[in-house]
């Protein structure tokens, strides 16, 4: 994925739901269409789900994608969780 192929995207205020695959081969990320919810980012980081590492490899993915610095990401809901809200500030 090339940074910021997704810019359109990129609005302030606007949430990503995104499920997260651990401990895959490579990093991948994928829109995928959510029945009546709009759509679903699928991303596979090759970090394990200990210590946050997982989330913060999904939050690196997420903003190369958008274009944006991870810094403007924040996590909303599931910490602990496959299934995860940012929120680009």
């Amino acid at each position: 994925m090339q940074k910021g192929e997704w810019a359109e995207w990129a609005v302030p205020g606007a949430e990503f739901v995104c499920k997260v695959v651990p401990r895959a081969k490579r990093v991948a990320i994928v829109r995928e269409a959510r029945l009546g919810h709009g759509w679903v980012i699928k991303i596979s980081v090759t970090s394990a789900p200990e210590d946050g590492r997982a989330t913060a490899a999904v939050a690196m993915a997420l903003a190369q994608a958008l274009g944006v610095v991870k810094t403007r990401l924040t996590l909303v809901r599931g910490a602990i969780s496959r299934e995860k809200v940012f929120r680009l500030d």
